[in-house]
């Protein structure tokens, strides 16, 4: 791994944290997070009955990783075709 590229992906993984990035990746979690639950506990809620709670939670954390992963892979990628140069 090239100086370059472990510094795109340092710089990458600081900007995954800023605001707009971050609150991008929160909306999208609870979005999709909502969404996830209703179909995968929905049952359960409705009888209501009690929900696992850590189920609930990791329904909400895996969209908000595959969120940031996907700016931090994106950001990554920019920078290296930044020094690739023009085609």
């Amino acid at each position: 791994m090239t100086r370059a590229t472990k510094e795109a992906r340092l710089n990458a993984w600081r900007k995954i944290f800023h605001p707009p990035i971050l609150t991008r990746s929160l909306i999208v979690a609870v979005l999709v997070g909502i969404a996830l639950n209703l179909v995968n506990q929905g049952d359960v809620l409705l009888a209501g009955a009690q929900p696992l709670w850590w189920k609930v939670a990791l329904t909400f954390c895996v969209p908000f990783c595959v969120a940031s992963y996907g700016s931090y892979s994106a950001l990554v990628s920019a920078a290296k075709d930044d020094d690739n140069g023009p085609a």
